[in-house]
């Protein structure tokens, strides 16, 4: 048990808590909440400094916290360095019991012969054979495929590094597990594992996250953070805010605003139910709005208030595929697509990771040519368009106010910094240089920028990733009210609920309407892997074997060897010269799709020393004078360009990688 008693902290010459007391028992699932700079963080340092962990020491000022001394923590780092350890090696040393046994027994140099016996024991107590295979079955909830076990750390981009550190710290053999926005970087399919793997957890799990719909999933605890206080509430997310809501409700002040906004959410379910076709979804969405409107008390206590301006020229359709094979170089990955913008357009595109998502997002904002088939766009579409990418490309050493300026002409600074303002750019941070914000001010920047142009199509890719609680019930609002087409692809289940009239879904090269809703396709998923799992169900298990055996003691004499692992080979072994002869064979199968590995991964180091020269030019702030339009313009395409093309030689990457393991499987 936990126990923290009349806690005082301060930071900084702030006070973050004040007679904070509350228990924390083994077993339970806590989601920690609060707005940010409240102290979130700052609990989890606390934790993991009294645990003798942590890169931030925590010193209490007034009372006492008492965790039990046998008790291992696990906490998810947020940053991940660029290592050349292996991805399966990465996160198996999450087991740090295990790490170290299976170290030792492969580097018998300095161990004794007492030594070794009690090693394999300890092995087998920890039931250290299967660990390899747990550590391929968390990797393969997060997204991985066995392709990429092997791989360097170093080859993944951030936001696979940061799958990698979730993974390693579900490895790990804690009590008690501190997660820090874990969700951030998976898409809806890993969500959906992770859920699963955190309610079948045994120990006492915190975490910290702003997906509403995954801290209802998985926590019977809230421990909310505010006005200097941490209050423990049972129940998940959603009865949470019932209880701390009724007391907002008695306030006059805060009941005015409450029935304004449950005003607009009434007045949006009644316009859905009128043009509600399809019963299934409808019912299902007409029961999330219905909920919207039941916690308008809290969305009425939002420091984010926006909205999108109504578009100034619209036609139909928008955007329009028919019969489009869509992929890179001349590879297609999805077939035969047609999907049809128009202004009252509100889909929201589900699949598995991998599947095609981004593709077809990228070929409906025209960043991706079709294969075959046809693209056509309307001569009044006006784009808005949300990724990652966007984010990155904003002005660093620019102040929101400057960059808004750039678009907004001889609009007056009040105006701007009214607008700004809805977005929570108030004081100083108005006039802050972009590349000292977070993450989630880049997002809600880039946003602004979207905002602000007016645009008639949405098309977001991810907007939640590094948006707040309150920041995302802020867009659902927004997105509702919003006159234009959507298409929106999210982890976040109940943006895609809340604002999203049809679901497609992009699996097995095709894309297709989905006729059920949220929930349906979680139940789609499952089975989707029932069907994968279930013909391979003999050969996982000789593989589980191949990777443990792997893992475990390479003792000298052979015969030690066969029966650490099982008699259980039938074949009889082959010579050193047939061994050599078969290696041989391999090499040259296989020579042609190594070469063009090599060469692919030649090429994408090319193109990212391209891209870093880029970047440096790029920052320099005389560019983005008015008098450098055409430069900055110039370069921007050109990054652009560079970008697509690092994209495709990963897409080609992969394949060749994919393509190699099977050849080597058939003739291995």
């Amino acid at each position: 048990m936990i126990e923290f008693k009349d806690v005082g902290v301060r930071r900084d010459g702030r006070e973050l808590f004040a007679g904070a007391s509350f228990q924390l028992h083994p077993g339970h699932k806590v989601g920690l909440t609060g707005n940010n700079g409240t102290g979130k963080s700052t609990l989890f340092a606390l934790l993991l400094t009294r645990m003798g962990t942590g890169d931030t020491e925590v010193t209490l000022d007034k009372g006492e916290i008492s965790i039990p001394d046998s008790w291992h923590v696990a906490h998810m780092a947020q940053e991940v360095g660029a290592t050349t350890q292996t991805a399966i090696d990465y996160v198996l040393s999450g087991d740090e019991q295990w790490y170290e046994i299976n170290a030792a027994l492969n580097d018998l140099s300095s161990v004794s012969d007492d030594q070794i016996g009690v090693l394999h024991q300890q092995f087998d107590e920890i039931d250290g054979y299967r660990t390899p295979t747990k550590a391929a079955q968390i990797m393969a909830g997060l997204g991985f495929n066995t392709s990429q076990h092997e791989l360097p750390v170093e080859g993944f981009s951030g936001g696979w590094r940061m799958r990698l550190n979730l993974a390693k710290t579900l490895m790990s053999r804690a009590d008690l597990m501190l997660l820090d926005e874990p969700t951030n970087h998976l898409d809806l399919d890993a969500i959906l594992w992770l859920e699963t793997w955190i309610n079948a957890f045994t120990g006492l799990v915190i975490v910290i996250s702003h997906d509403q719909t995954f801290l209802d999933n998985t926590v019977g605890h809230i421990l909310h953070v505010e006005q200097q206080k941490i209050t423990l509430y049972t129940g998940n997310y959603q009865q949470f805010i019932r209880t701390r809501h009724e007391r907002m409700a008695q306030q006059q002040q805060a009941f005015e605003k409450q029935e304004a906004t449950k005003a607009h959410l009434d007045d949006f379910i009644r316009r859905f139910r009128a043009k509600a076709s399809k019963a299934k979804q409808a019912q299902s969405r007409i029961k999330q709005l219905e909920r919207m409107a039941e916690l308008s008390p809290m969305m009425a206590d939002n420091p984010f208030s926006f909205r999108f301006y109504e578009p100034a020229n619209m036609s139909s359709p928008l955007i329009e595929l028919t019969d489009a094979d869509i992929g890179y170089s001349d590879t297609p990955l999805l077939y035969n697509a047609n999907v049809q913008v128009t202004p009252d357009t509100r889909i929201g595109l589900l699949g598995m990771n991998g599947a095609g998502k981004s593709t077809l997002i990228k070929a409906l904002v025209g960043e991706l040519g079709v294969l075959k088939g046809s693209y056509n766009v309307s001569d009044t579409l006006k784009l808005g368009y949300f990724n990652q990418h966007q984010m990155d490309i904003l002005d660093p050493k620019a102040t929101p106010i400057e960059m808004l300026r750039r678009l907004a002409g001889k609009t007056s600074d009040a105006m701007l910094r009214s607008f700004l303002g809805s977005f929570d750019f108030r004081g100083d941070r108005i006039d802050t240089i972009s590349e000292l914000f977070s993450g989630g001010e880049r997002a809600r920047l880039t946003l602004a920028l979207i905002v602000w142009q007016r645009p008639n199509v949405l098309v977001l890719d991810e907007p939640t990733n590094h948006l707040d609680l309150q920041m995302r019930q802020a867009l659902t609002i927004a997105l509702q009210g919003f006159e234009g087409a959507v298409v929106l692809v999210s982890h976040d289940r109940e943006l895609i609920a809340n604002v999203c009239d049809e679901l497609f879904l992009v699996h097995d090269g095709i894309i297709e309407e989905f006729d059920g809703d949220i929930s349906d396709y979680g139940k789609w998923l499952a089975e989707k892997r029932k069907q994968e799992n279930t013909p391979d169900k003999s050969n996982s298990k000789k593989k589980s074997k191949k990777e443990s055996k792997k893992f475990v003691s390479r003792e000298t004499n052979d015969s030690q060897a066969n029966q650490q692992v099982g008699n259980n080979e039938s074949q009889p072994a082959l010579s050193k010269d047939a061994q050599r002869k078969l290696a041989a064979e391999q090499r040259k199968l296989t020579a042609p799709i190594r070469r063009d590995i090599e060469n692919t991964e030649k090429a994408l180091a090319d193109i990212d020393k391209k891209l870093a020269t880029l970047e440096t030019k790029l920052a320099d702030t005389e560019l983005y004078e008015e008098s450098r339009k055409a430069d900055l313009m110039k370069l921007l395409n050109e990054q652009t360009a560079l970008q697509q093309q690092h994209s495709d030689n990963e897409e080609k990457l992969l394949l060749a990688m994919t393509t190699l393991e099977e050849m080597e499987a058939i003739i291995g």
